[in-house]
């Protein structure tokens, strides 16, 4: 196990792209700590950086005490599982799973353990005698992560490894993820594109954007108090309703004036009432995950909408609404449910509402 530490990592092409620009966080002795952020954000550039597949244009990477910038990938003590399985179609799972410690020059013993250490952890010992053609798609992927497994390695790196799968081998799959770092504690850096993986894997989770780390905190740490709009919007599933207008003062209340004839009131706890008011007379974005919202009968501050469909999910539903040529989604419980065509009136949890500055994006909590 070793700590990972990334100081002021930039990477830049030669023809003048930044795919990562100054990167600094540690990874804890036996974090799992996940990068995530939409397809060409610089994730995958910069779990390559760490695994030495890319080179390092300028900053310092350690990997426990030792500076890899230039050190060759065999010799980083990690090990990486890809998107894609890798496995050789003639070996069997056995042959797969100690071929690496063969080139390495283990005795024949110690790969045989080792084998047999992982196949037991990962559930693969009916299968070693298979080859990869009689496998599923979950079966070949845990023996990728096997293979990473026996080399005993300080990192593991997993560059989407679940993106081959289908909907219900990504969750079992994830959950033996979970299990299996919990079990062995060594430091796991994960890079996915799916919000819901990045949240229930990551003990911590780093969010980038067009090469930049907007933020780095615990799953809900993220959720509840985002730092800026990108960050709001990409983590959660509906992703939060955003409404943008005018702030206007009512005495000592406020409220945010999104059309002619509604205004939305704003309570802001105190620690952001003065920044808050500060906005008066100009443009404001709020923010409300979609369980904020609630039917409600016609009234002053509630918002009026058109249902456009309705998404039952069993535990819970999405309406999909149209709010004056606004997109909003509610999530209820499936109980006396609207259908489409009907006009409903939402209220709103104003105490969970997140406030952004409408040209920056930043949230005022920062």
């Amino acid at each position: 196990m070793a700590k990972v530490t990334l100081d002021r990592l930039r990477k830049v092409y030669p023809n003048g792209y930044v795919g990562v620009d100054d990167a600094t966080f540690d990874i804890g002795d036996g974090e799992l700590l996940v990068l995530v952020g939409p397809s060409g954000c610089g994730k995958s550039t910069l779990l390559r950086m760490i695994a030495g597949l890319e080179t390092i244009t300028s900053g310092e990477l350690r990997i426990g005490d030792r500076v890899v910038n230039d050190m060759a990938p065999k010799d980083r003590d990690i090990a990486m599982v890809f998107q894609s399985y890798a496995l050789y179609p003639h070996m069997t799972v056995a042959e797969n799973l100690g071929f690496g410690l063969k080139l390495r020059g283990a005795s024949k013993d110690e790969v045989a353990r080792r084998v047999r250490e992982s196949a037991q952890m990962l559930e693969l010992e009916p299968l070693l005698d298979r080859k990869p053609a009689a496998l599923s798609g979950g079966q070949r992927q845990r023996v990728a992560l096997g293979r990473a497994l026996v080399r005993q390695p300080q990192v593991f790196l997993l560059d989407e490894p679940l993106s081959n799968l289908d909907a219900k081998l990504r969750a079992s799959t994830r959950v033996e993820i979970a299990r299996l770092h919990r079990k062995l504690g060594t430091t796991m850096i994960y890079v996915t594109h799916d919000q819901v993986e990045a949240m229930t894997l990551g003990q911590r989770i780093v969010v980038l954007d067009k090469g930049r780390i907007q933020q780095i905190d615990t799953p809900m740490g993220l959720y509840n108090r985002p730092a800026n709009l990108f960050v709001a919007t990409f983590l959660g599933s509906p992703k939060m309703n955003v409404l943008s207008g005018e702030v206007v003062a009512n005495g000592d209340g406020l409220s945010l004036r999104i059309s002619d004839n509604v205004d939305l009131p704003l309570h802001p706890e105190p620690e952001l009432h003065e920044r808050v008011r500060g906005h008066v007379g100009k443009q404001l974005t709020i923010g409300l995950r979609p369980e904020d919202f609630t039917l409600a009968a016609p009234g002053p501050g509630h918002l009026q909408a058109r249902v456009e469909t309705v998404e039952p999910v069993g535990n819970e539903a999405f309406l999909n609404l149209d709010s004056g040529g606004r997109e909003l989604v509610v999530r209820l419980p499936p109980r006396s449910l609207p259908v489409a065509g009907d006009l409903v009136h939402l209220g709103h949890n104003p105490e969970h509402m997140h406030y952004f500055d409408a040209e920056s994006g930043r949230s005022l909590r920062a």
